[in-house]
């Protein structure tokens, strides 16, 4: 079932000019709508910088007739650059390895200045209105192909001259890309390829109001990080950045999904009326951040946020959060350019407590892996890292790593009340050596004379479906389960839940992942042992009505859907809610539970679904 992403203060942008208004020029081209996956609620108007990705394949873009000259700039010096960085190289290679070998790096200073080479560079710019990025990479692959055809050795040496020059000028052109970025002006929509969540992450805010990527799934983790940031996203729209160039004017909505490009007068009055209802809504519903959170019929919804970074603690104490349900501590690796110590971890963990002055502190370890770990950092990169070495598997694999990470978390729990909880746990040997090396680490604590909670408490996610149907015995063995719905319903329907080609199949409303949170909740509660869901699925209206029917008192969720969430709380009664889940546990397929779900909310909160299409 799509979630649909609510819009708050935190998230809307109006755009940057004088009077909320662009001075838009009658576009050369219609205006092109694009349909992805909205990720992050809001709506922006902005401008947009394209980003290529990296030094692999470069995808055709065109660009508009004005901004070929800004593209053969671009070309002219990043030929420069190359040919005085050849230079440099030239002069250091013959004071350490002689004139002769010295003369490889002449050579290609000579190609970069024969113009037979870097004239259709040149030309291909001008005629089809490329960027020079592509028709670098075009051109010299070209020749290279050719030289490849030829069976004499001569030519086919040559291949790899070609490649050198081909990356060497793409390095100058993409790392020009980057610097961009650093000056943009403000409200600037960023379209790439894709983006890692560090990328997103190191966005400045305060130019940065936004990003559309052609790849990318609702629950990938850079999707996690702009929620984070409450900055709007769209991704999975597989031809943004051919729609783009630079300086076009977007229209980006992250709660339909939705980018235009060059959009006309009609379509910018329309969405700057949209941007305005969502600002009186966020108003209306600010008044509901510290109001406790309970049902008509009296029952106490416990609501807690999820983070990536300490500093968001105090957003989610702002509207009324009572605690941290998930600390995403792998945000700490991928945006730093060294492993973490044990003291900088202790210091972003002793962040979080004193921030959340007494209220509880669920820190999730290590997380790495899949999407969340670059396969290029690997000597030998996985075939299919989802089901590889991933999680708490990476974290036992390592266990200085991980143990350097336990040592941080149990000195925070001297701090104030924190929680231990292991990632995608499949088996009871995983929980239990896990465990063991809590245990483990408490020992050189305690010799060391270091204090930490004796008591703290240890859980683990419960995202496989191996968790959920072993959850009774795993209920022996951990202190409390959080339901992680977005792996549960990947690894239970066999979707990538960042491939936005299978985004279709991935949804938490399908029966057999309904079935499978219910068993996980009974098994909790015939063990007496608290259970929680910090699954994005949590902040989701129709699917938190599912969620309290089921039986679960606790959800996590990121700070912005916490004022919506309490209001649908405060609308409906559990026995309304045990209601729903009876219907959908007898309904045989996801098209049936969403458009039922979906039904169910309108009719409790009608004012929270505006009068957009929901396609």
């Amino acid at each position: 079932m799509p979630q649909k992403p609510r819009s708050n203060s935190s998230d809307v942008v109006a755009p940057a000019l004088a009077g909320g208004r662009f001075p838009i020029p009658q576009p050369a081209e219609p205006p092109r709508v694009l349909k992805g996956l909205g990720v992050s609620a809001g709506i922006v108007i902005g401008r947009a910088i394209v980003l290529d990705s990296g030094l692999g394949k470069v995808h055709r873009r065109v660009i508009t007739p004005e901004h070929v000259k800004v593209e053969l700039m671009k070309f002219d010096q990043a030929l420069k650059s190359s040919i005085e960085e050849l230079a440099a190289f030239q002069k250091q290679a013959a004071r350490e390895m002689g004139d002769e070998t010295a003369k490889i790096f002449a050579v290609h200073q000579g190609m970069l200045r024969d113009k037979s080479l870097v004239g259709p560079i040149r030309r291909m710019i001008e005629s089809e209105t490329v960027t020079a990025e592509y028709a670098v990479y075009h051109t010299f692959s070209e020749i290279a192909s050719k030289f490849r055809k030829i069976p004499d050795s001569a030519f086919t040496t040559k291949v790899n001259d070609i490649d050198d020059l081909s990356i060497r000028l793409l390095r100058h052109l993409i790392g020009d890309s980057v610097m961009r970025v650093k000056s943009a002006g403000e409200n600037t929509v960023i379209v790439a390829r894709d983006l890692t969540p560090s990328q997103a992450a190191g966005f400045d805010r305060r130019k940065i109001a936004a990003f559309a990527t052609d790849l990318g799934g609702r629950t990938s983790h850079t999707a996690i990080v702009a929620r984070a940031l409450g900055m709007p996203a769209v991704v999975g729209c597989q031809s943004v950045t051919e729609a783009c160039t630079d300086g076009s004017v977007v229209i980006l909505d992250g709660e339909r999904g939705v980018v235009i490009v060059s959009p006309d007068s009609e379509q910018l009055e329309q969405y700057r009326g949209y941007i305005e209802q969502a600002r009186v809504y966020s108003l209306s519903i600010s008044e509901l951040s510290h109001r406790p959170s309970v049902t008509v019929d009296g029952a106490k919804i416990e609501i807690l946020g999820n983070i990536e970074f300490p500093d968001e603690v105090r957003a989610v104490n702002e509207v009324g959060g009572e605690g941290i349900g998930l600390y995403r501590t792998e945000f700490l690796y991928l945006t730093s350019d060294h492993e973490p110590t044990e003291r900088e971890q202790f210091q972003a963990y002793r962040r979080c407590v004193e921030l959340l002055g007494g209220k509880p502190l669920t820190i999730r370890t290590l997380d790495l892996g899949a999407d969340k770990l670059t396969q290029s950092r690997e000597e030998i990169p996985e075939r299919n890292p989802f089901l590889g070495l991933r999680s708490i598997r990476y974290c036992l694999k390592r266990q200085p790593m991980f143990k350097t990470q336990l040592r941080a978390i149990l000195r925070a729990s001297a701090l104030g009340p924190v929680k231990v909880m292991f990632p995608l746990v499949t088996s009871t040997a995983e929980f239990r050596q896990a465990k063991y090396l809590v245990n483990d680490v408490m020992e050189d604590l305690e010799e060391e004379a270091i204090p930490f909670d004796r008591s703290v408490k240890v859980g683990m996610m419960v995202e496989v479906p191996s968790a959920a149907l072993m959850a009774d015995t795993f209920a022996q063995e951990a202190d409390f389960f959080s339901i992680g719905t977005n792996d549960l319903v990947q690894y239970t329907l066999a979707v990538d839940r960042t491939n936005e080609r299978v985004a279709g199949y991935y949804n938490p409303a399908h029966p057999a992942v309904v079935r499978l949170i219910r068993d996980t909740v009974r098994a909790a509660r015939r063990r007496s042992i608290p259970v929680s869901c910090c699954g994005e699925s949590a902040s989701d209206p129709e699917y938190a009505l599912l969620l309290l029917g089921l039986g679960l008192r606790t959800l996590s969720m990121t700070s912005s859907a916490i004022p919506p969430l309490k209001r649908l709380i405060g609308s409906v009664s559990i026995s309304q809610c045990e209601r729903i889940a009876r219907k959908v546990i007898s309904l045989d397929s996801d098209v049936q539970v969403s458009a039922y779900l979906r039904d169910c909310a309108r009719k409790i909160v009608p004012e929270a679904f505006d009068d957009r299409s929901d396609d």
